[in-house]
């Protein structure tokens, strides 16, 4: 069964609990009651922003008169008088701290029938819009919030990034703002400018602590406007989607979604990966399923170097490694024909995801001494019937089998005629590294039947060999662990032996 490539849409962004804005202050009216610390830290923020802050209060608190002292942007004056309805009239926001809520509700009223937005401090009931945590690189400013639902998880949210992000991305910022009018100048494609971006990117995140001067600025304008009297080139990146959970992708191929134009996609790809793309992209399903609709692998050739040809960044997102069963020489092959670059960016493989999820091993110096992988069927859906027999039977390798969900019976059979012991451990895999994942744990003789009782539908992974069964209970006596010690070379510092019991 043949089915065209269809281009999909990006998923629906999900509901939100407030509208994250960034608001313009600059040199605008800001009305704020209060006279209190809480006051204070408003009028700072909004200071900061530029705004012009007008305070309303009959006393003020120490901060709040020295704030207004020593404020160096925007500007705050402090009115010792009641808050009034006059005041409102032009207003950009609405700010109140109080602990009287009747008063906070007249506030409220007063500035929502002057049409402006309005915040109640710690009342969000009567709230308009809410303050969040801030992590200040401005002009990057990140804004953090729960919606009031658990503060402390924002704040430890905002530490967070707070210690990982230098603060030299401030000054790489304001480079930004100040060489946008040189790009847009040029006259380049979007995919010109896209570049400049993208490499003025790279060089803030390798040398964040560095000052961008003007010369860096000089040399990205020059590799601009060399590219721009070019012939607009294309690109394709051959996409390891990892077996399904979107925290298993490697942050090269996180870039390279991020930076795509043209997204190409397997079924077998989780939706969950595919919403990393930038969502500027387009998004085709050109699905590959066993015993199932199919597009044909020359119509994803053509429709990959077309798009690169167009001078298009293609994203070939396959899951697993595009370089394990993946079809990936033959892409590699079309591109080259055709003059397109490629590159390829691997990813977890599906085997890896299901031994970390399990954590068993592939490996074992004892017992399994070589990995191999083969595939479950060939191009006509039957066992391949060059399959070196004698290397699947061996009982001291660790075997994984690739889309082996139509001939597993027949494989079972052949490993045991050629000699492999029928009590071998053998698991299946369904939906590996994904919230809907299943587990078969049974032995190679029975393993067929197990998978037939279960009737599980999704995409499934088979390894049998005796690396895979269940843990043992392993006991190191003190012989063994002053072994340990000494071989650490860590004297001092105890190694205590690790106990396992059944399944993990």
């Amino acid at each position: 069964m043949s089915r065209t490539p269809t281009e999909t849409r990006p998923s629906r962004i999900a509901p939100l609990a407030k509208l994250p804005v960034f608001f313009g202050l600059s040199g605008r009216r800001v009305i704020l009651a209060g006279g209190s610390e809480a006051a204070a830290w408003k009028a700072e923020l909004l200071a900061a922003a530029g705004a012009k802050v007008e305070v309303y209060a009959e006393h003020f608190c120490d901060e709040l008169n020295e704030l207004a002292a020593d404020v160096t942007q925007g500007q705050i004056t402090l009115n010792h008088r009641p808050w009034s309805i006059d005041i409102f009239p032009h207003a950009a926001l609405a700010i109140c701290a109080t602990e009287n809520d009747a008063e906070a509700w007249a506030f409220r009223c007063a500035a929502q029938s002057a049409g402006i937005p309005c915040n109640v401090v710690d009342r969000p009931a009567f709230c308009d819009f809410n303050f969040g945590g801030i992590v200040n690189r401005s002009p990057l400013i990140i804004g953090i919030s729960t919606d009031g639902a658990a503060p402390v998880f924002g704040q430890a949210i905002r530490a967070k990034l707070e210690a990982i992000l230098p603060k030299g991305f401030s000054r790489w910022a304001d480079a930004a703002r100040a060489w946008r009018p040189s790009v847009q100048a040029l006259g380049l494609s979007f995919q010109g400018r896209r570049r400049f971006w993208e490499r003025f990117t790279e060089q803030a995140l390798a040398r964040p602590d560095e000052m961008p001067h003007d010369s860096l600025r000089d040399v990205l304008v020059d590799q601009s406007r060399n590219e721009a009297s070019a012939p607009e080139t294309g690109h394709v990146m051959l996409v390891g989607a990892g077996p399904g959970d979107p925290e298993l992708l490697t942050l090269k191929a996180l870039r390279a979604l991020q930076s795509a134009d043209i997204v190409l996609y397997d079924d077998l790809v989780s939706r969950d990966v595919l919403d990393f793309a930038r969502r500027e992209a387009k998004t085709m399903l050109v699905g590959k399923t066993g015993h199932g609709p199919s597009c044909k692998q020359e119509d994803i050739n053509r429709l990959m170097v077309a798009f690169a040809l167009q001078g298009k960044r293609v994203v070939r997102l396959k899951s697993g490694d595009p370089m394990i069963f993946g079809r990936a020489s033959e892409e590699i092959d079309a591109c080259r024909a055709a003059g397109v670059s490629i590159e390829v960016i691997p990813g977890i493989t599906t085997a890896q995801g299901v031994a970390s999820r399990l954590t068993r091993s592939l490996t074992h110096r004892k017992t399994a001494r070589r990995l191999q992988f083969m595939t479950g069927h060939d191009h006509s859906g039957q066992l391949p019937d060059d399959i070196d027999w004698n290397a699947i039977a061996d009982p001291k390798a660790t075997t994984v089998v690739y889309m082996p969900g139509k001939t597993l019976a027949t494989l079972s059979d052949a490993v045991l005629r050629h000699g492999l012991p029928p009590d071998i451990p053998a698991l299946a895999v369904f939906n590996a590294t994904r919230p809907d994942e299943r587990v078969i744990e049974a032995t190679i003789a029975t393993l067929p039947d197990e998978l037939t009782k279960a009737a599980i539908k999704g995409p499934v992974i088979v390894i049998f060999g005796n690396a895979v069964g269940h843990p043992q209970e392993v006991v190191l006596t003190g012989d063994q662990s002053q072994t340990a010690t000494e071989i650490s070379g860590l004297e001092g510092v105890p190694v205590r032996p690790r106990v396992r019991k059944g399944n993990s």
